[in-house]
């Protein structure tokens, strides 16, 4: 019987290991089940779809209402070119939500790679913020360090190639902040929990001392 117990034992710990593999943890989302390729596979799609539906309907919203003036819906007494902006008006914001929604999950699948591949390997952690603030500060340094060299050139290379820097540097300095924006969002969140997890004990406490 000690054997067959142990041998339970023994499964259940593989489970929960295999399940710890299994989960997948992008930004402050936990992908249970599924891999980060499956989850892009999965939200992608739909966010294009999202996009393409918000365009649809914004721009039924846009030339739609305009060709129904003065046609009134019997009974209701409302201006049916109204009527329909305002329905597509209501799924544009719908659609947008929904697309808002996969976005912000595969923002933080991007941004973990993203980091990952400046070779910050750090979990999120304040020692990772830091990091993120000190890539900042070189990326602003060195784009500062480059306009000398670069308005040497001819002046068509020098507007592009002045464009093309700045908006690198800015897309990777908003990366980066988003970046840290989780790591301090995630351990706000820890200490709140934390914090609450005590109230709670003492609560219980209270409770059964009284």
């Amino acid at each position: 019987m000690a054997a067959f117990d142990s041998s339970l034992f023994c499964i259940h710990s593989v489970n929960i290991h295999e399940a710890s593999n299994i989960q997948k943890f992008s930004g402050d989302r936990l992908l249970a089940g599924k891999s980060i390729s499956e989850e892009v596979r999965r939200r992608f799609p739909r966010l294009t779809m999202s996009l393409v539906m918000a365009v649809i309907f914004y721009l039924i919203n846009t030339f739609v209402p305009s060709t129904m003036e003065g046609l009134i819906i019997p009974g209701l007494n409302i201006n049916a070119g109204t009527l329909i902006g305002t329905i597509a008006l209501l799924f544009t914001a719908i659609f947008l939500i929904r697309a808002l929604s996969d976005a912000l999950v595969l923002s933080d699948i991007l941004t973990d790679i993203f980091i990952k591949r400046l070779g910050i390997k750090e979990e999120r952690s304040p020692k990772r913020a830091a990091r993120d603030l000190i890539y900042i500060i070189v990326i602003i340094l060195v784009t500062t360090a480059l306009q000398p060299l670069i308005s040497t050139l001819e002046s068509g290379a020098r507007e592009l190639l002045t464009n093309v820097t700045i908006y690198i540097a800015l897309g990777v300095i908003l990366i980066l902040i988003y970046d840290i924006g989780r790591i301090l969002y995630r351990i706000v969140e820890r200490k709140a929990e934390s914090i609450a997890d005590s109230l709670a004990k003492m609560a219980d406490r209270n409770k059964n001392s009284g």
